[in-house]
């Protein structure tokens, strides 16, 4: 809100869900397997997508009369006495709480908490290399489409988010990249090779890629399910342009929530849904049967064995 000349943010602290969620939920499969996140968001959204899955709370405006505020260092006990071993700004988009992000952040870090964000990648430089300065580890870029459904869809330029995908990459960050296949939006041959190759480009062959089942939702509630086909089929366009770790989500029990080692294919992690079933990497994140290292930040084992 402009108020005499100043801006101000209406959702500072405005904590409107918060939840322990598996890691795995985010998805970050390379990122603390096993592992707990507090999880929290606020109100509204900076893309216009008719799909969102969460449009109770980013199709809503804020109310600073309302609000439901929880302060930073509080927040941070609470990932202590939920027993979690980071923080997740997630649910509606996370830059919305970016001065809120940056608190927490600091004072989580220094507790020694990882702090990540699952977000749609949609921000200034500035605002990214200031989250990295302040802690955070991880980001989830969700890619909606290729450029025209983004521009379309989501009233956004994708080479923005392309960009701070390869941004986040170069900083030390953790990246993972997730698209949500629509039935008529986004799931033509056309735009999922192009977000393959854009990925292989920008994030890298070793960046895990994940393309997830789109279940209706919000002004789409009578659009179809996500095919099965569908989704096998962009997964096996990623692995033909290179990608080491494509990914199916939404599918409990297929084969393809799995993590395998891209050089001899032994399981090193099994998944079902959000939850570890099998972990089997060395604690060094190598491979038990070939050696290979895995492009994986791995955590206390103590939490992967137990997971």
């Amino acid at each position: 809100m402009n108020i005499d000349g100043q801006f101000y943010t209406l959702v500072f602290g405005d904590i409107s869900s918060m939840s322990a969620n598996p890691i795995e939920k985010k998805p970050f499969f390379h990122f603390w397997p096993g592992s707990y996140a507090l999880t929290v968001g606020t109100w509204s959204c900076n893309f216009t997508c008719r799909w969102c899955q969460n449009w109770e709370i980013s199709k809503c405006a804020p109310n600073p009369l309302k609000a439901n505020y929880v302060d930073p260092s509080s927040l941070v006990d609470t990932v202590s006495s939920e027993r979690c071993q980071g923080t997740s700004v997630s649910f509606n988009e996370p830059t919305l709480l970016l001065e809120y992000s940056l608190e927490v952040f600091r004072l989580s870090g220094r507790r020694g908490f990882y702090n990540t964000y699952v977000s749609n990648g949609y921000m200034t430089l500035e605002a990214l290399r200031s989250l990295r300065a302040a802690g955070m580890d991880a980001i989830k870029f969700d890619m909606k489409g290729n450029r025209e459904i983004v521009k379309k869809y989501c009233a956004a330029n994708v080479d923005a988010i392309w960009r701070n995908i390869g941004e986040a990459k170069r900083l030390g960050m953790h990246v993972e990249v997730v698209t949500l296949i629509i039935p008529g939006v986004n799931d033509s041959e056309e735009c999922l090779m192009e977000i393959a190759e854009t990925h292989a480009k920008e994030a890298g062959v070793d960046t895990p890629l994940h393309f997830t089942k789109f279940y209706p939702a919000y002004e789409m509630n009578d659009n179809p399910e996500t095919p099965l086909e569908t989704l096998e089929k962009a997964r096996q366009m990623a692995e033909n342009v290179g990608i080491q770790y494509a990914y199916l989500g939404n599918v409990p029990g297929h084969r393809w929530e799995n993590t395998y080692c891209h050089i001899c294919s032994h399981t090193l992690i099994q998944r079902y849904g959000f939850r570890v079933v099998k972990y089997a990497l060395n604690e060094d994140g190598r491979c038990p049967k070939c050696r290979e290292h895995i492009p994986m930040i791995v955590g206390h084992s103590s939490i992967l064995h137990s997971a």
